[in-house]
């Protein structure tokens, strides 16, 4: 499903969450299942999956990175269930730096510093990611859905070490 034409917004990385918003609850009231308590079985259950298909849509959309992902499964790359290696080496060298940064935390003399220099150093990277993957979607070239592709595999990397690094603090604070 493309869950842009489902919101009726023009496929795009860089979108109006607002707008988006506004058009879930729109959504939502049109195919609520209250609306339609005294309807027949088959549009009870045709609200139900309506519904479900609303959610998952405005959940996919206003997520930068499910967002990306959906809009390189329209145009043919599906990211979903794949096992594609990062082959970028600075950006391998960058992971080996951050885990040892990471195991490096228990012993640290001011740990919350280190947690703290590492959520910096993660939300920059980030910031970095999402921009290029930003310009590599404004344009439908394949290399440039390729480079996407890559861009996404990188910020799921980050999404597992900012969850990695959550855990560590959360440990702490126990």
């Amino acid at each position: 499903m493309n869950y842009f034409e489902l919101f009726d917004l023009v496929p795009a990385f860089d979108i109006d969450t607002a707008n988006l918003a506004e058009r879930y609850r729109d959504l939502q009231r049109a195919v609520h299942p209250d609306k339609f308590a005294h309807a027949s079985e088959q549009q009870k259950l045709l609200s139900v999956q309506r519904t479900a298909q609303v959610n998952d849509g405005y959940q996919t959309l206003k997520s930068p990175l499910r967002r990306a992902e959906h809009m390189l499964s329209l145009r043919g790359i599906d990211l979903s269930h794949e096992t594609t290696t990062i082959k970028d080496s600075g950006f391998l060298m960058q992971q080996m730096e951050w885990r040892e940064m990471l195991e490096d935390i228990h012993d640290a003399v001011e740990p919350q510093d280190a947690i703290d220099t590492l959520y910096d150093s993660f939300a920059r990277y980030e910031k970095s990611l999402f921009t290029l993957l930003s310009q590599l979607l404004s344009t439908a070239a394949e290399d440039d859905n390729k480079q996407a592709a890559d861009q996404i595999r990188k910020l799921k990397f980050m999404a597992k070490l900012n969850d990695e690094l959550a855990r560590i603090e959360d440990a702490r604070l126990d």
